[in-house]
């Protein structure tokens, strides 16, 4: 009881219709997980730990608590089970307002029912205010609402008491049958599909043979004519009026105003170091986010070394040589695109926990370039060390450290360039097409397929070879691997070749920079793209807000140049000059429509 009288300073909070969680994770982690997210920092593990508990137990998950959600490859919770965890979530701030989006979407009756008596029950335990947008709900969950509104097309047909909205459509002329569902009763005023129901229906053997009923209102007149007529009758009736003057003796109260707060209370460090820890648990239990690419790498590059193996130092091996780096700059930082389907699950957790401010984005940057870290330089020196001594590049430590962190840096810089593409490209298969794209415009103005020197001045050398870290990586591998060696010339008996001599004049690079500097520029690069990656998500929530206005406004302008109410009743009305209570007489299952 000491719990429930906490509250934690969030004045509402948001539960989406997608269930959007991470599957590898259990319940009571993501919840715990969460809690730190949020939770102030001065709580303790054992406060917080507490505050999941009653969480757990709120919204009866204890049977599942410690089962894994469940995605591709592992099976876990139901779909109930993830709405009521997807509510816990957002209720571990003690909200004094919760919106949800449809929570009954895509489950079955029991668990609908489920859901909503646990709103219910939270609502009058908790001393909290929800409301819920519910399409067609089962008559279960109907009856356990405490007020209703009912909307079409954007205009309000009813707002008041639930069990009071059939006796105002009974004084329209549109009585509920006894023992129908009322929110289908409800539907079919309202719902100008219906129109396209009965259109069809008429225009059957069955219904021609029957006579129509004179008293049957609902198939006399279209949907538009009815949501007309209901919509007039409230906005003239007592409902409406007693809706107007509650408001307005709320407004009246003093100490209502107040500011929401932020959706956390926690400081940044420790957002930091929580999102990092669970952004590397889903990483580890995920199998195709970095095993699976690992085991790929593994096979891939033992073909490359098997191929180039013990390459020398004749004259074909220069070309060799060449083919192998750019193959290695080029082909297995490409293959690190295998991992944007885990990361737009990761996005959309995100997106979710960005909209009720659970943590800035800079720590989500930043939290995902630590977690994924350790599994990038295990990629990187699993492939870079079977390519490098089955090829028998350059002997020396050095030279081998060099190669692998080289692979290290061009597997992140791709990995961040799809971050980006992540946040402008919504769909998946776009965001495929688009990143592969890019990629392979890099890797064409790279300088193998053709030198640096031979590209169009114009856009291809200035500017995107420099922005490009395959150019760079490129270079880089050449001049470690064929700086201070010497190769067999093209005919038997001439001098050596240089490694100097071919880096400059077969492949056109210039020696001013060194290898070094090549690899910093590739660190350019990928921070950079971490930084356009933080610009972009910034713009997007500055952006989309001012969309979502425009849109709004220019719905609003259509729905007012629509004919006015009064003038569409008075139209119909007059060729109906019949009373308004053909439904009475209609009991049982009978349906309303012909």
């Amino acid at each position: 009881m000491q719990i429930l009288s906490v509250h934690f300073g969030i004045l509402q909070a948001y539960v989406t219709q997608e269930n959007i969680l991470l599957g590898t994770l259990t319940v009571r982690e993501t919840l715990t997980y969460s809690a730190h997210l949020r939770l102030p920092t001065k709580m303790t593990n054992k406060e917080i730990s507490e505050v999941v508990e009653w969480t757990i137990e709120e919204m009866g998950l204890q049977d599942c608590a410690d089962r894994q959600i469940g995605n591709w490859h592992l099976r876990g919770i139901s779909g109930g089970e993830k709405k009521r965890l997807s509510i816990a979530i957002e209720i571990l701030t003690k909200p004094r307002l919760l919106f949800l989006d449809e929570p009954t979407s895509g489950l079955d009756s029991a668990a609908s029912f489920s859901v909503i008596q646990t709103l219910k029950q939270m609502a009058l335990d908790g001393n909290k205010t929800i409301i819920s947008s519910v399409h067609q709900p089962s008559s279960e969950v109907f009856a356990l609402f405490d007020d209703l509104y009912l909307l079409s097309g954007g205009e309000a047909v009813y707002f008041g008491d639930t069990n009071s909205a059939t006796k105002f459509f009974a004084e329209v002329g549109f009585p509920c049958p006894s023992r129908r569902n009322p929110s289908d009763h409800f539907l079919r005023c309202i719902n100008s599909d219906f129109d396209q129901v009965n259109a069809t229906l008429k225009g059957s053997l069955k219904i021609r043979m029957e006579p129509e009923s004179s008293s049957d209102l609902l198939s006399k007149l279209r949907t538009s004519e009815i949501k007309a007529m209901l919509i007039e009758n409230y906005r003239n009736s007592d409902y409406a009026s007693m809706t107007k003057k509650r408001i307005q003796e709320i407004s009246k109260i003093e100490g209502l105003n107040m500011e929401s707060g932020k959706g956390s209370q926690a400081m940044w460090l420790k957002q930091l170091t929580t999102l990092t820890r669970r952004s590397f648990i889903n990483m580890s239990r995920d199998i195709g986010y970095y095993w699976l690419r690992i085991a790929i790498y593994i096979v891939v590059s033992t073909c490359v070394g098997s191929i180039y193996y013990d390459v020398g130092t004749g004259y074909t091996a220069i070309l060799a040589r060449a083919s192998c780096g750019g193959f290695v700059s080029g082909f297995l930082t490409f293959m690190s695109i295998g991992g944007f389907p885990s990361f737009i699950e990761e996005m959309k957790v995100f997106y979710r926990e960005r909209q009720n401010g659970h943590y800035g984005v800079a720590v989500f940057i930043i939290s995902n370039y630590i977690s994924s870290f350790p599994f990038l330089v295990g990629v990187a020196t699993c492939s870079g060390t079977i390519v490098y001594f089955m090829a028998k590049f350059r002997k020396g430590f050095e030279h081998y450290a060099y190669f692998c962190i080289s692979l290290y840096a061009g597997i992140g810089v791709i990995e961040s360039l799809m971050m980006i593409v992540a946040s402008l490209v919504p769909n998946f298969m776009m965001g495929l097409v688009t990143g592969a794209g890019i990629i392979g415009l890099m890797m064409m103005t790279a300088g193998f397929f053709r030198l640096l020197p031979e590209l169009p001045k114009i856009v291809w050398r200035y500017p995107v070879s420099y922005i490009s870290y395959g150019s760079w990586a490129l270079q880089g591998n050449y001049k470690n691997d064929f700086l201070g060696q010497e190769f067999d010339p093209m005919i038997p008996g001439g001098p050596k070749l240089s490694g100097e001599y071919i880096i400059q004049n077969i492949f056109g690079i210039s020696l001013k920079q060194s290898k070094w500097f090549d690899l910093s520029m590739i660190f350019v690069l990928l921070l950079s793209y971490r930084v356009v990656f933080f610009l972009v998500l910034k713009f997007n929530e500055r952006i989309t807000p001012i969309f979502r206005e425009i849109y709004t406004k220019a719905t609003l302008r259509r729905m007012m140049k629509r004919p006015s109410f009064r003038k569409r009743k008075s139209s119909f009305s007059s060729g109906h000059p019949q009373p308004l209570h053909p439904m009475a007489s209609q009991e049982g299952l009978s349906s309303p429509l012909p």
